[in-house]
């Protein structure tokens, strides 16, 4: 169970943005932004790799020389052999953590510490433990479960517990790319589409009230998590660290926000609406962390 301070980290960039606004992005985090991890690499498609892989050595020296702590992800979901030598190479870094996003990932490190994220569906003490043998040092919880559930898990484990605290939230991975069939074109012959919703694109029912969103491959959250008014609350319970989502939104600022919020320097009516100006026509929630339905907002 975490002792120390609190940190923000911020999560790998899900969407397929462009390489050389990507890049600027991470310019920017290591530059401005007060927090203290930040996550690199692709988890949804390897088809986007190759754009953005020429400029990872230069964004890992400049969030290095920030003093920020870098982190390596790997995709949450390895089907092809071209990807397996791709993650084993991932594994082989020297003197960085690396963040399995598919069991096989944890497997290959054979021993070493690395970072469970939060696609590995860790749901009770025995999942939890069974990684911690295979070496994880920081355990990332998905989503859906309670404050009381994670309190548990913080408690039954010496892996620091971090918990997703803003962002529209990953929820699935898929072998087939809707993105791209919304648009009659097959996954193959994408020609990146994806690239189109910057933040992902909304789904709706029949009666047109949206309710999820599509990231290529990836299915996620309509809404926009915001446990602000949670992470005071959380972090006595147990929890070291807070995952931010990167968004077009103001991250710089949203980073500043929870901060303040972790510093007891801001009310939470006060940084309620400070971050619903940050992020216009976003839709809140945080049911997950009460108990209850995850799109609702628990005031």
């Amino acid at each position: 169970m975490n002792s120390s301070s609190p940190k923000l980290t911020l999560g790998p960039v899900l969407f397929n943005w462009k390489p050389e606004r990507l890049r600027d992005f991470y310019f920017r985090m290591a530059d401005e932004a007060d927090v203290d991890c930040v996550h690199v690499g692709e988890v949804v498609c390897s088809k986007r790799t190759p754009f953005f892989e020429p400029f990872i050595p230069e964004v890992v020296e400049r969030l290095t020389q920030a003093g920020k702590e870098v982190v390596l992800s790997s995709l949450a979901l390895i089907m092809s052999d071209r990807e397996l030598e791709a993650a084993r190479g991932l594994t082989d870094a020297e003197g960085v953590l690396v963040e399995a996003n598919d069991i096989s990932v944890a497997a290959m490190m054979a021993g070493r510490p690395f970072v469970a994220g939060p696609l590995l569906n860790i749901y009770n003490e025995g999942t939890l433990g069974t990684l911690e043998a295979l070496g994880a040092v920081r355990i990332c919880l998905p989503a859906e479960l309670s404050a009381d559930a994670i309190a548990t898990l913080a408690k039954s484990t010496k892996a620091e517990i971090e918990i997703q605290a803003f962002g529209r939230l990953p929820l699935a991975i898929s072998a087939r790319c809707y993105a791209a069939r919304a648009r009659n074109l097959a996954k193959d012959g994408c020609q990146y589409v994806c690239a189109d919703d910057v933040d992902g694109m909304a789904v709706e029912t029949l009666d047109e009230m949206p309710f999820l969103a599509v990231n290529g491959t990836q299915t996620m959250s309509y809404h926009v998590m915001d446990l602000l008014g949670d992470v005071g609350g959380l972090a006595a319970r147990g929890v070291g660290r807070f995952r931010l989502w990167p968004h077009t939104y103001d991250m710089v600022a949203v980073a500043a926000l929870f901060r303040a919020m972790l510093a007891g320097a801001v009310g939470r009516d006060e940084a309620e609406d400070r971050l619903a100006g940050l992020c216009p026509g976003a839709e809140f929630a945080n049911g997950y962390v009460h108990g209850r339905p995850g799109h609702l907002f628990v005031d």
